[in-house]
């Protein structure tokens, strides 16, 4: 009987071995799965991170994708362990409207399951970031003047300006998340002649000057009817678009704000002394072609192209008519288009840039004068919730322009005019990544 035992013992012992056999692989499959998994969580969170910075920097190509992408994530994952083989590249960017699809592939050997005959596994994960929830609206108010055709200024700014619409052409997830719009000013502002009939324009200054008397001795309206001669002021389609700052007195000065326009005092003067200024254009998307045979002022390209250099510097009414782009269509401002302040996942931007001081506006030539009512203009914009950029090139105001930007930050001194594409995308980047790019 004793033997009969031994020999039970003796059985179980080898069924008991040859059972340990799955058991340990299984045991073992499990903690590879573990340790596999382990390096999937931390793929995830390196992805995630490498995705999130990607957004953040669009508009890129597929090759910059491609690049930054694996970089990124490299870079939180850090050197992969000894029994973990990534694909080459790692990371795959693949882009869609307003997203950005990222995959990680590698393949783990496994420690203990390879008893099993298990030599490898592929272990990977994927993540999805959008970008393009958010909408702009941003006015460009341009220096145009004489000053603007030394130094090669004007055409370096034409680059960058190009560039900066590139750039939020390019982040826009869906057309018209991104609108902007162009003033270019000098001691005046510019609207199409077309505009003639607008109810917002006033023609008593015009006709002072415009027109003849019955008298050849006297070329003003004033003088011709104080001597008792008549008056004839010419046709208003003469009119070649030139528009100066409206009303100012010591309670109340429309010129530096967004009042809509009802009477006189609030309507703007037609002038005739802009010359050869490039007219303004209120918010669109209707971008054009970056190139410089492209001179269609109905795009924002072209308009970019017909930029010419003339007049006195007035930086007070190129960020009133900025201004004016970006109020609400409701407003019945000449050009205004802009949604209604506050709107939610909206953002208004106004971007000045100047290459000299204030030398001359309706009433005055005198700077500080002049500089008082720019300051004004700055105050009553931002309390709009309207974020400005300021640029000085080479020369103006320094305090004042860096008081009107919304933040030190926000404030760019330019020394050399090649600069200016530097800055410019610096800021189409930055607005881009802010509100196009979540």
């Amino acid at each position: 009987m004793h033997s009969f035992w031994s020999d039970k013992r003796g059985n179980v012992a080898i069924l008991f071995a040859l059972a340990m056999i799955p058991i340990m692989g299984a045991m073992g499959a499990a903690l590879d799965y573990s340790f596999a998994n382990a390096h999937r969580t931390n793929m995830q969170k390196s992805l995630d991170s490498a995705g999130l910075a990607l957004s953040k920097m669009m508009p890129l190509t597929q090759d910059q994708m491609n690049t930054l992408g694996n970089q990124f994530f490299l870079a939180n994952f850090g050197t992969p362990p000894s029994n973990l083989t990534l694909a080459s590249p790692a990371v795959t960017v693949t882009p869609s409207t307003g997203k950005l699809d990222l995959a990680v592939v590698g393949t783990y050997q496994p420690e203990i399951a390879g008893i099993m005959g298990v030599q490898s596994f592929p272990v990977g994960t994927t993540t999805q970031v959008v970008w393009g929830l958010g909408k702009v609206e941003v006015a460009l108010a341009l220096d145009n003047t004489g000053s603007m055709s030394s130094n090669n200024k004007l055409v370096e700014l034409k680059k960058a300006a190009h560039n900066l619409i590139e750039i939020l052409k390019n982040a826009a997830a869906q057309p018209g998340d991104a609108k902007v719009s162009i003033v270019p000013f000098g001691f005046q502002v510019k609207v199409d002649p077309s505009f003639l009939n607008a109810t917002w324009l006033r023609w008593d200054l015009w006709e002072e000057t415009n027109g003849t008397c019955s008298n050849n001795n006297y070329n003003t309206k004033s003088s011709c009817t104080s001597n008792g001669k008549t008056w004839t002021p010419k046709n208003h389609n003469t009119w070649n678009g030139c528009i100066e700052d409206r009303d100012k007195d010591t309670n109340v000065n429309y010129n530096v704000k967004d009042t809509s326009p009802t009477s006189v005092a609030t309507n703007f003067p037609a002038d005739d002394n802009c010359g050869s200024l490039a007219t303004s254009m209120a918010l669109n998307y209707n971008w054009g072609t970056n190139s410089n045979s492209n001179n269609d002022q109905t795009t924002l390209h072209g308009k970019i192209n017909a930029m010419q250099a003339v007049g006195t510097t007035n930086v007070t009414i190129g960020l009133a008519w900025g201004w004016n782009t970006l109020s609400p269509a409701a407003s019945n401002l000449p050009l205004s288009g802009g949604i209604a302040y506050g709107t939610e996942n909206y953002s208004k931007y106004l971007i000045i840039l100047t290459d000299g001081q204030n030398t001359q506006d309706r009433w005055s030539n005198s700077q500080s004068t002049i500089d008082t009512r720019t300051a004004a203009a700055c105050v009553n914009i931002k309390a709009k919730g309207i974020k400005i950029y300021s640029i000085r090139v080479i020369d103006g105001n320094v305090t004042l322009l860096k008081n009107c930007a919304s933040d030190p930050s926000m404030y760019y001194d330019v020394q050399n005019a090649d600069q200016l594409t530097i800055v410019f995308n610096a800021i189409g980047s930055q607005i881009a990544n802010l509100h196009l790019s979540k």
